[in-house]
């Protein structure tokens, strides 16, 4: 119907503006940032972005962090040129077979990746990449989208899931995670979400529900304010009960031998 397809060029145009612009990206960033200042990373931290698109993640980062060394990988070259045209180090590969060598990575990122993944356990083998790349005490953050209402099953043409909390935590510590942080996110504001999402289940639609942003006003900010009160939240170690998407703080153990 009428939302982009993944791994189309009209998904990576769509993406970019939201990336760039709307509420909803900007304040998951900043619950990114709160998350991050629980991991113990320096200035000199090389960092990779799995499912990097057209480099949003990358960028913001790089402007952050402006001693970092960071790189994105993703299979899709829609992305990948948009995120070369914006002079960010970026590869093409497979996040269930990544290119880096063992234990060389202190961070890792890869969001809203693991549920486009192939259903025959792409997201296990994807998460057993990550945790090879990544040193001893290395850290991942991880956002994917969560089970909720109306119940979404899996779909095995076009490749796509949804998590209930249980699964990931599940997933990540059998691939050798300690889990720091993880959590339910856009709760509340996730509720308005519910008509579009019975629409797109009639359809079997998978793609990006969003439209596009409008110019940014007073109700986008209180709603980017509101996120920014539920990554408090999820910071604080608590865990909301509500939330269409799921964070994760994750360290491989400092003692740990490379994967």
């Amino acid at each position: 119907m009428g939302s982009p397809q993944p791994n189309t060029p009209e998904y990576y145009a769509r993406m970019r503006v939201l990336e760039a612009e709307s509420w909803w990206n900007a304040g998951m960033r900043d619950i990114a940032a709160r998350l991050l200042m629980l991991a113990s990373l320096d200035g000199s931290c090389i960092a990779l972005d799995v499912g990097c698109g057209s480099g949003q993640t990358l960028g913001w980062l790089n402007a952050m962090h402006t001693g970092w060394t960071t790189l994105g990988l993703d299979i899709a070259n829609d992305g990948l040129t948009a995120a070369r045209d914006a002079g960010l180090s970026v590869i093409r590969a497979s996040a269930m077979d990544v290119p880096v060598a063992t234990a060389t990575v202190d961070f890792v990122t890869t969001l809203d990746v693991l549920h486009h993944l192939p259903l025959d356990g792409g997201d296990v083998a994807a998460l057993h990449e990550i945790r090879r790349v990544l040193k001893p005490g290395g850290y991942l953050l991880v956002r994917t989208n969560a089970q909720s209402f109306p119940y979404k099953r899996d779909d095995v043409v076009l490749q796509y899931r949804k998590y209930e909390p249980s699964d990931l935590r599940r997933k990540l510590r059998s691939a050798g995670f300690d889990i720091i942080r993880m959590s339910r996110v856009n709760a509340l504001l996730g509720l308005a979400e519910i008509p579009r999402e019975l629409k797109a289940a009639r359809h079997g639609d998978h793609g990006i529900l969003a439209p596009q942003p409008s110019a940014p006003g007073r109700v986008d900010a209180l709603k980017r304010a509101w996120l920014n009160v539920e990554g408090k939240v999820v910071a604080s170690g608590v865990p909301l009960p509500l939330g269409r998407s799921i964070v994760a703080l994750c360290r491989v153990p400092s003692t740990a031998r490379p994967g």
